[in-house]
């Protein structure tokens, strides 16, 4: 039994949700997401809550019946509060900038790297050295942010490069000095 997949997902005041065979139709006060559900699992509606229930016993119904719930529960976080991911760019002359529909971005190399922001995702720039992707769709959320960060990785030397937000980057030692070597 899926202990996660057990738990009802609950729909907050303000959000309608509605299960129409396998897709399920969820509007709130930031926008509307469907969600279309594995052949597994089924979903009903009742009470204010969404309830997740496999179809059959099988290892892959139970696998889907948690995966799907926990699906579920995103999306209510996305059309009630939406998903934010946080970027901060470190190095000389690193910078981002807005220009209309694009994401330009100077991380040291010979060109401007320019990302058109795709549907569904506002991305922020109140700081040069600081990027703000937000949106209501937490999968798309984190991967414009993983494509952001993929074009210039921190380096572990200096640790420049694009980083989330609180994220650690582990730092080596630089060149060993010659100590005491012949000339």
């Amino acid at each position: 039994m899926s202990r996660i997949g057990k738990k009802p997902v609950a729909v907050p005041s303000g959000v309608t949700a509605s299960v129409d065979g396998q897709v399920v139709n969820v509007k709130g006060p930031k926008g509307a997401i469907s969600l279309v559900l594995h052949g597994d699992v089924a979903a009903k509606v009742e009470n204010a809550e969404i309830k997740v229930d496999p179809r059959v016993d099988t290892k892959r119904a139970r696998a889907m019946w948690g995966t799907y719930r926990s699906l579920l529960a995103n999306v209510m976080t996305g059309v009630t509060k939406g998903f934010e991911r946080r970027l901060e760019i470190n190095g000389v002359g690193y910078r981002a900038a807005l220009q209309g529909k694009n994401l330009q971005v100077q991380l040291g190399y010979s060109h401007d790297i320019v990302y058109p922001i795709p549907e569904g995702i506002t991305i922020a720039v109140p700081k040069p050295t600081e990027v703000i992707v937000t949106g209501i769709d937490g999968q798309k959320v984190g991967h414009v942010a993983a494509v952001i960060r993929g074009f210039r990785k921190p380096e572990p030397y200096k640790g420049k490069g694009v980083r989330y937000a609180g994220e650690k980057i582990r730092r080596k030692a630089g060149k060993a000095g010659k100590i005491g070597g012949k000339k």
